[in-house]
């Protein structure tokens, strides 16, 4: 369970930080603003039982290759082949970081 966590963490975090670069109007705002608080909420969960800097490493990785990827594809981002494969070096990397983490058992 609390790599879903992480997981839903990530996801929301897609929400707000295209958010924090399209939002004008106090709706927005505040539709930005609640999806920070849920994905803070996700990592909070998933560090009961994942070590801090574990969580926030996926978090952060995850979260940026995702973001990156959607630049690419949907926000007419530039594309470069070296972006790729830094972005494949951070998934690589969170794979990695999963598979070696031991959930604390409660």
């Amino acid at each position: 369970m609390p790599w879903l966590y992480v997981f839903f963490a990530a996801v929301v975090e897609i929400f707000w930080v295209l958010g924090l670069k399209y939002s004008s109007t106090i709706l927005e705002w505040s539709g930005t603003a609640l999806m920070i608080i849920l994905s803070f909420t996700f990592i909070i969960k998933a560090c009961e039982r994942l070590p801090a800097g574990t969580v926030y490493a996926v978090f952060t990785g995850s979260g940026a290759a995702a973001i990156a990827l959607i630049d690419f594809t949907f926000l007419q981002a530039p594309f470069a082949m070296n972006k790729v494969i830094f972005i494949g070096l951070i998934i690589f990397g969170v794979i990695g970081i999963k598979m070696t983490t031991v959930e604390i058992e409660r």
